[in-house]
Formats: structure tokens, C-alpha cells, sequence
């Protein structure tokens, strides 16, 4: 099962090639198009390739990535949450989504708690950044509630936007 921690609700854990369903409706919700971006995967074949070369490779990579979030009860996906080590960034970036219908019941901040004390604990991470569309109100909220501070601006260099830019660290520019 490959587990990372877990909470009252919640096992985080490592993804899978078994989870090309859940990945296949998790990236073509509303709100991952929106917010995150079409990423293009529309069958099972993409979503396999998401897996392997987004998620995989970074846990083999940086030792973290993105983590699936499997309900404790029912052992079923509702989302994502971890970090991302982006090339632009001096530090990982917290990250997170979830389906639609589990939205709104404190799902993705239990498991940002609970990976950001992993990430210090057990990743020697000190500091952790996290970015998001201006637009994006929840995501700058549930930053802002695990302890995130805006600290800036950002524009990645695949993308034309410019981001907030946020830090658990009060000296970060």
C-alpha cells in the first residue's frame, strides 16, 4: 500500500498504476482544468503515463511527490496532496486537489497538516512554498490555515500568469 502517514480520516499514500481510473477523473474535474491546467490525459493509457513520469518519478527522484488521499473506511481515492519540486522554485510546493464531491469537509486540510509535519520530521524540509492563481480563493485559504504566508509574486516559465507565491518561512523574499 505504500503509505506515507495517515490521519483520523485518512491514509496518504504513494500512487500506483492501479490508479489510472481515479487519475483519469481527477484531472479532468472543473476545477483541476480551471485551477491546475489540461494536462490532456483523456485514457486510461495517459493516465498511466501521468502516474509513471509526474508522480513515480518524482517519488524516485526527490524522495516526495504527489500522494494519493484513500478514505480509511471505504480505502478509496478522493484526491491529492504533496509536494512538487518545480525548477523555478528555490523549495517544494505543496499541492493539492480533490473530486468535487468530497470538497468542503476539511479532507485536504487534514492531509496538508499532516504532510507538512512529515515533510519536516521525516524529509528534513524547512521550508515549504506553495503557489496558486490570484483567483483561486480556497486554495489561498487552505494555505493560509496550515500556516503558508503570501510572500510574493511568481511567474513560471511555461506559463504567461503570474502566481502568489506563499512560504512557512517569514524571511522567504
Amino acid at each position: 500500500m505504500d503509505i506515507v502517514t495517515k490521519t483520523s480520516r485518512l491514509l496518504i499514500q504513494k500512487a500506483n498504476m492501479g490508479d489510472t481510473a481515479f487519475f483519469l477523473k481527477l484531472l479532468n474535474t472543473p476545477s483541476w482544468i480551471k485551477f491546475i491546467g489540461d494536462r490532456g490525459v483523456k485514457t486510461e493509457k495517459q493516465a498511466e503515463d501521468y502516474i509513471q513520469n509526474s508522480l513515480v518519478h518524482s517519488y524516485e527522484t526527490n524522495g516526495f511527490g504527489l500522494f494519493k488521499m484513500v478514505l480509511r473506511t471505504a480505502l478509496e481515492p478522493i484526491g491529492i496532496c504533496g509536494f512538487i519540486q518545480r525548477d523555478y522554485l528555490d523549495h517544494p510546493d505543496i499541492g493539492f486537489a480533490i473530486l468535487p464531491e468530497y470538497e468542503g469537509q476539511g479532507y485536504t486540510y487534514e492531509a496538508c497538516c499532516s504532510l507538512m509535519e512529515y515533510a519536516k520530521k521525516e524529509l528534513n524540509i524547512e521550508e515549504v512554498l506553495g503557489i496558486t492563481m490570484p483567483n483561486n480563493t480556497k486554495s489561498r485559504n487552505l494555505l493560509t490555515k496550515i500556516g503558508l504566508l503570501e510572500s510574493g509574486k511568481v511567474i513560471p516559465p511555461s506559463k504567461k500568469e503570474e502566481l502568489l507565491l506563499f512560504s512557512n518561512k517569514k524571511s522567504h523574499p
